[in-house]
This record gives structure tokens, sequence and C-alpha cells, in this order.
């Protein structure tokens, strides 16, 4: 009996951790906004216990900062910050579309092509939410299929700081459909095995995130105003 209610607890606080990390993500708790957790609790109709945990969580995934006196904050990157981050994100992202292109299996393929197919009718609808969820499974796939886990942890562990930001890119039409024409011709070189190629398009989206993800700091549109969980 024991076990069964140690597993509900962790089920809970990990659903209760991908909620949030939905919110933040998606900018309805505002980078840099303090997360209240009595407004927390109430939305997410939990305790403080298994939020707490979740916020946790998602500090160490780099989502949130703890902060003395403050308590627990959604992460608002600097311009240098995402110079840095994206500088090495792009990287990373070059060695893993390299090696997944090298190792990626037919049944690995065929799963991509799948999501890709379902990250297509989401941008076909308008969907961002949906498309940038599997747009998200899509990398971690990426990554996976390049069979080195330090790599695909190290990736996980810098990306997360950089995800909100990512998330907004694609509200612009045109970077939108840019970026789902590089997708395609991801999976074009995936099914080639064409390592080189493979790793100059991730670098290249990377590049153009970062671009992109700048140029909304610079007209101070990168950062929405609170709409829940927290204030300014």
């Amino acid at each position: 009996m024991a076990e069964v209610i140690e597993i509900a607890r962790l089920a809970l606080h990990d659903q209760v951790a991908a909620r949030l990390r939905t919110l933040l993500v998606e900018g309805q708790i505002a980078p840099g906004a303090k997360l209240n957790e009595r407004e927390l609790c109430e939305q997410l109709r939990v305790s403080r216990t298994p939020l707490r945990e979740a916020i946790k969580l998602l500090a160490a995934e780099g989502l949130v900062d703890l902060l003395p006196n403050r308590g627990a904050v959604a992460v608002k990157l600097t311009e240098a910050d995402v110079q840095n981050t994206f500088e090495l994100l792009a990287t990373l992202e070059g060695l893993s579309g390299e090696l997944a292109a090298q190792r990626i299996t037919e049944p690995e393929l065929a799963e991509l092509r799948a999501m890709h197919y379902e990250m297509m009718a989401c941008f076909a609808r308008r969907d961002l939410s949906g498309y940038y969820r599997i747009n998200a499974r899509i990398h971690t796939a990426i990554n996976e299929a390049a069979k080195n886990p330090v790599l695909a942890s190290t990736y996980r562990a810098i990306n997360a700081r950089v995800q909100s930001l990512r998330f907004r890119t694609n509200q612009d039409e045109a970077k939108w459909k840019m970026a789902v024409a590089e997708h395609e011709r991801m999976i074009e070189a995936l099914a080639a095995h064409d390592a080189a190629a493979m790793r100059a398009l991730m670098i290249e989206h990377l590049h153009r995130k970062r671009d992109t993800v700048l140029a909304l700091l610079r007209a101070g549109q990168a950062y929405p105003d609170a709409h829940a969980g927290g204030r300014r």
C-alpha cells in the first residue's frame, strides 16, 4: 500500500510539473514573475506539497530560478544570456544532427516522419501550442537518434532555459513557415543519412532562432505580461 501511495504522489508532482512547464513556456507565467504558490494551488487544484516538488523539478531543469528572499521566479534571460546559450545550443544541435544522420534506424525515422506530419497538421490549424509540443518532441527524438546520452542530457539542460523564448519565435507567420520548411529539409537529410547537410541545417536553424529571439528582445516583445500564477 505504501508503494502505491508513493507512486501516486510521484505521478501527481510530475503532472503538476508538466502543467506548470506549459504555463512557463507559453508565457502564461511571465519571465521574471514570482511564482505565487497560493494562486497556482488554486489554478492547478493541488496542495502546496506537490506544487513545491514540481517547482524544485523545474528549477533543476532551468525554467525557474530559486532566489534568496524572493522564492521561485520564472527565468528571464538577458541579451548576453541568449547569445551565449544559443551559441552552445547550435553546436550541440549540429553535433546531434550529424550523429543522428549517421546512426538513425528505420523505425526511428518512421516515428520522426509521423511526428512531422502531426506537427504539419498543427501548423495547418495554426495551433501554436500543439505545434511547439510536437516540435520539442522532434528535437528530442533527433537527440535520441544520435545515441549519445551525455550529449542528450547536456542539450536538455541548456535548452530548458530558452524554451519560453523559442516558443515565441514562431508567432510571426513568415518565420513560422520558414521553420516548417527547415524541418522538412531535416527529415530529408536524415533519410539520406547526409551527416554534413544535417549538421549545417541544425546550426542554421538555431542561428535563425537566436536572431529572432534577439530581435524580439530588442523590440521589447520577447516577454509578455503575466496572466497567471505570478506578478511582475
